[in-house]
Protein backbone atom coordinates (compact mmCIF):
# COMPACT_ATOMS: atom_id res chain seq x y z
CA UNK A 1 0.00 0.00 0.00
CA UNK A 2 1.38 3.40 -0.99
CA UNK A 3 2.00 5.94 1.75
CA UNK A 4 -0.26 9.03 1.89
CA UNK A 5 1.27 12.02 0.11
CA UNK A 6 1.25 14.23 3.20
CA UNK A 7 3.55 11.97 5.24
CA UNK A 8 6.61 12.45 3.05
CA UNK A 9 8.26 14.57 5.74
CA UNK A 10 7.85 11.77 8.31
CA UNK A 11 9.89 8.56 8.39
CA UNK A 12 8.20 5.25 7.67
CA UNK A 13 8.06 2.99 10.74
CA UNK A 14 9.92 -0.30 11.00
CA UNK A 15 6.80 -2.41 11.23
CA UNK A 16 5.57 -5.79 10.06
CA UNK A 17 1.82 -5.37 9.94
CA UNK A 18 -0.64 -8.13 10.98
CA UNK A 19 -0.77 -11.13 8.71
CA UNK A 20 -4.56 -11.16 8.43
CA UNK A 21 -6.91 -14.07 8.88
CA UNK A 22 -4.26 -16.75 8.95
CA UNK A 23 -5.46 -18.39 12.13
CA UNK A 24 -2.28 -17.43 13.98
CA UNK A 25 -3.75 -14.32 15.57
CA UNK A 26 -6.32 -14.59 18.33
CA UNK A 27 -9.64 -13.06 17.29
CA UNK A 28 -10.37 -9.77 19.02
CA UNK A 29 -12.83 -10.48 21.86
CA UNK A 30 -16.39 -9.35 21.36
CA UNK A 31 -18.05 -6.77 23.57
CA UNK A 32 -19.73 -9.28 25.87
CA UNK A 33 -16.43 -11.06 26.50
CA UNK A 34 -14.65 -7.78 27.19
CA UNK A 35 -17.34 -6.66 29.58
CA UNK A 36 -17.39 -10.03 31.35
CA UNK A 37 -13.78 -9.50 32.40
CA UNK A 38 -14.37 -5.86 33.29
CA UNK A 39 -12.00 -4.45 30.70
CA UNK A 40 -13.46 -0.96 30.22
CA UNK A 41 -13.89 -0.29 33.94
CA UNK A 42 -10.35 -1.46 34.68
CA UNK A 43 -8.83 0.75 31.97
CA UNK A 44 -10.97 3.78 32.83
CA UNK A 45 -10.00 3.39 36.49
CA UNK A 46 -6.30 3.19 35.59
CA UNK A 47 -6.70 6.29 33.41
CA UNK A 48 -8.47 8.17 36.25
CA UNK A 49 -11.50 9.00 34.12
CA UNK A 50 -13.95 11.13 36.09
CA UNK A 51 -17.00 13.31 35.58
CA UNK A 52 -16.50 16.45 33.55
CA UNK A 53 -13.52 15.20 31.51
CA UNK A 54 -13.19 15.55 27.76
CA UNK A 55 -11.99 12.30 26.19
CA UNK A 56 -11.23 11.10 22.65
CA UNK A 57 -11.72 7.45 21.72
CA UNK A 58 -9.46 6.78 18.73
CA UNK A 59 -10.38 3.80 16.57
CA UNK A 60 -13.73 3.69 18.32
CA UNK A 61 -15.16 0.94 16.10
CA UNK A 62 -18.50 -0.31 17.40
CA UNK A 63 -18.21 1.85 20.51
CA UNK A 64 -17.31 -0.47 23.37
CA UNK A 65 -15.29 2.27 25.08
CA UNK A 66 -17.20 5.21 23.61
CA UNK A 67 -20.50 4.49 25.31
CA UNK A 68 -18.87 3.66 28.64
CA UNK A 69 -16.71 6.76 28.55
CA UNK A 70 -19.83 8.79 27.80
CA UNK A 71 -21.51 7.44 30.91
CA UNK A 72 -18.40 7.89 33.07
CA UNK A 73 -17.73 11.56 32.19
CA UNK A 74 -21.39 12.48 32.67
CA UNK A 75 -23.39 15.43 31.41
CA UNK A 76 -20.55 17.85 32.10
CA UNK A 77 -18.05 15.84 30.10
CA UNK A 78 -17.53 15.23 26.39
CA UNK A 79 -16.48 12.20 24.34
CA UNK A 80 -15.32 12.33 20.74
CA UNK A 81 -15.34 8.97 18.97
CA UNK A 82 -12.98 8.85 15.99
CA UNK A 83 -12.40 6.16 13.39
CA UNK A 84 -11.20 5.94 9.80
CA UNK A 85 -14.05 3.58 8.91
CA UNK A 86 -17.07 5.63 7.87
CA UNK A 87 -19.47 2.68 7.98
CA UNK A 88 -18.44 1.80 11.53
CA UNK A 89 -18.88 5.44 12.55
CA UNK A 90 -22.37 5.49 11.05
CA UNK A 91 -23.34 2.45 13.10
CA UNK A 92 -21.78 4.01 16.19
CA UNK A 93 -23.72 7.21 15.58
CA UNK A 94 -26.94 5.20 15.60
CA UNK A 95 -25.89 3.55 18.84
CA UNK A 96 -25.10 6.90 20.45
CA UNK A 97 -28.56 8.16 19.49
CA UNK A 98 -30.21 4.95 20.67
CA UNK A 99 -28.49 5.17 24.06
CA UNK A 100 -29.10 8.92 24.23
CA UNK A 101 -25.51 9.90 24.91
CA UNK A 102 -25.91 13.61 24.28
CA UNK A 103 -22.35 14.28 25.41
CA UNK A 104 -20.86 12.04 22.70
CA UNK A 105 -19.88 13.00 19.16
CA UNK A 106 -18.29 11.20 16.21
CA UNK A 107 -15.63 12.27 13.72
CA UNK A 108 -13.96 10.67 10.72
CA UNK A 109 -10.16 10.57 10.92
CA UNK A 110 -7.38 9.71 8.50
CA UNK A 111 -4.68 7.02 8.63
CA UNK A 112 -1.99 9.66 9.19
CA UNK A 113 -3.95 12.31 11.10
CA UNK A 114 -6.52 11.90 13.89
CA UNK A 115 -8.14 15.20 12.86
CA UNK A 116 -8.68 16.31 16.47
CA UNK A 117 -9.39 19.86 17.64
CA UNK A 118 -6.55 21.62 19.44
CA UNK A 119 -6.24 22.08 23.21
CA UNK A 120 -9.26 19.88 23.82
CA UNK A 121 -8.67 16.56 25.56
CA UNK A 122 -7.86 15.48 29.10
CA UNK A 123 -7.39 11.91 27.86
CA UNK A 124 -6.97 10.36 24.43
CA UNK A 125 -7.62 6.60 24.31
CA UNK A 126 -6.03 4.19 21.84
CA UNK A 127 -7.06 0.72 22.98
CA UNK A 128 -5.65 -2.01 20.74
CA UNK A 129 -5.42 0.67 18.06
CA UNK A 130 -1.84 1.94 18.09
CA UNK A 131 -0.52 -1.34 16.68
CA UNK A 132 -2.85 -0.87 13.69
CA UNK A 133 -1.71 2.67 12.88
CA UNK A 134 0.30 2.43 9.67
CA UNK A 135 1.86 5.91 10.04
CA UNK A 136 2.52 6.17 13.80
CA UNK A 137 5.08 8.99 13.58
CA UNK A 138 2.80 11.26 11.55
CA UNK A 139 -0.34 10.22 13.43
CA UNK A 140 1.01 10.76 16.94
CA UNK A 141 2.92 13.92 15.94
CA UNK A 142 -0.33 15.46 14.70
CA UNK A 143 -2.12 14.34 17.87
CA UNK A 144 0.19 16.44 20.07
CA UNK A 145 -1.76 19.76 19.81
CA UNK A 146 -5.06 18.08 20.71
CA UNK A 147 -4.07 17.51 24.34
CA UNK A 148 -5.30 20.04 26.88
CA UNK A 149 -2.90 21.28 29.55
CA UNK A 150 -1.93 18.22 31.58
CA UNK A 151 -3.67 15.91 29.11
CA UNK A 152 -2.54 12.33 28.65
CA UNK A 153 -2.56 9.67 25.97
CA UNK A 154 -3.68 6.22 27.11
CA UNK A 155 -2.41 3.33 25.01
CA UNK A 156 -3.45 -0.26 25.73
CA UNK A 157 -1.88 -3.03 23.68
CA UNK A 158 -1.05 -6.71 23.45
CA UNK A 159 2.61 -7.53 24.10
CA UNK A 160 3.09 -9.33 20.79
CA UNK A 161 5.14 -8.80 17.64
CA UNK A 162 3.65 -6.26 15.26
CA UNK A 163 2.85 -8.98 12.71
CA UNK A 164 0.78 -10.78 15.35
CA UNK A 165 -1.60 -7.96 16.21
CA UNK A 166 0.31 -6.21 19.00
CA UNK A 167 3.38 -4.14 19.72
CA UNK A 168 6.27 -4.85 22.10
CA UNK A 169 6.37 -2.23 24.89
CA UNK A 170 9.96 -1.30 24.10
CA UNK A 171 9.02 -0.42 20.51
CA UNK A 172 6.05 1.64 21.68
CA UNK A 173 8.21 3.50 24.22
CA UNK A 174 10.84 4.22 21.57
CA UNK A 175 8.37 5.51 18.97
CA UNK A 176 6.59 7.78 21.42
CA UNK A 177 9.90 9.07 22.79
CA UNK A 178 11.13 9.77 19.25
CA UNK A 179 8.23 12.18 18.80
CA UNK A 180 8.70 13.83 22.17
CA UNK A 181 6.20 12.13 24.46
CA UNK A 182 7.14 11.12 28.00
CA UNK A 183 6.14 7.77 29.51
CA UNK A 184 4.33 8.36 32.81
CA UNK A 185 3.10 4.87 33.69
CA UNK A 186 3.36 1.29 32.51
CA UNK A 187 1.17 -1.43 34.02
CA UNK A 188 1.01 -5.06 32.98
CA UNK A 189 -2.49 -6.54 33.16
CA UNK A 190 -2.32 -10.31 32.59
CA UNK A 191 -6.01 -10.54 33.48
CA UNK A 192 -6.75 -8.42 30.39
CA UNK A 193 -3.96 -10.05 28.37
CA UNK A 194 -2.71 -6.52 27.75
CA UNK A 195 -0.52 -3.75 29.09
CA UNK A 196 -1.56 -0.19 29.99
CA UNK A 197 0.54 2.90 29.29
CA UNK A 198 0.12 6.58 30.00
CA UNK A 199 2.02 9.29 28.11
CA UNK A 200 2.28 13.06 28.41
CA UNK A 201 3.84 15.65 26.16
CA UNK A 202 7.51 16.19 26.88
CA UNK A 203 9.27 19.53 26.73
CA UNK A 204 9.55 19.56 22.94
CA UNK A 205 7.98 17.89 19.94
CA UNK A 206 10.57 16.65 17.45
CA UNK A 207 10.59 18.15 13.98
CA UNK A 208 9.38 15.54 11.48
CA UNK A 209 12.75 15.28 9.73
CA UNK A 210 14.51 14.86 13.09
CA UNK A 211 12.54 11.77 14.17
CA UNK A 212 14.77 8.72 14.50
CA UNK A 213 13.15 5.48 13.39
CA UNK A 214 12.96 2.83 16.10
CA UNK A 215 14.15 -0.67 15.26
CA UNK A 216 11.55 -3.42 15.38
CA UNK A 217 13.97 -6.28 16.02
Amino acid sequence: MARPENVAEFPAPDRSMPMGESGSIDPFPNEDAREARGEAKAIMDLANISEGMTVADIGAGEGYYTVRLGTRVGEGGRVLAQDINGEALARLGQRVERERLENTFIKLGEVDDPQLPTDSFDRIFLVHVYSEVTEPYAFMWRMWPALAQGGQIIIVEYDRPTNAGGIPPTLLFCEMDAIGYRLVEFVERPDLRSYFTRFERGQNRSEPDQINVCSNS
